[in-house]
């Protein structure tokens, strides 16, 4: 089953951008467009998220048929 959603790995994105790269980020310097390096990198993932989220979903075969299903039903 999970070798057919290999998609949900995009939900591992935002916990990487957060957690697993925290040590990396956590600091002030660099300035990057007038914002700390953190949170800079806290509006990025912020902002990569639904990113993630939404290729999981795309790709998922079983997102897909539900949708594909209520088109029909609608249609």
């Amino acid at each position: 089953m999970l070798k057919e959603r290999r998609s949900l790995w995009w939900l591992l994105g935002p916990v990487l951008l957060y957690v697993v790269a925290l040590p990396l980020y956590n600091r002030v310097e660099p300035v990057v467009l007038g914002l700390p390096f953190f949170m800079f990198w806290t509006l990025l993932a912020t902002l990569l998220t639904p990113v993630c989220i939404w290729l999981a979903a795309r790709r998922d075969p079983l997102w897909r048929a539900d949708r594909d299903r209520e088109r029909g039903d609608a249609g």
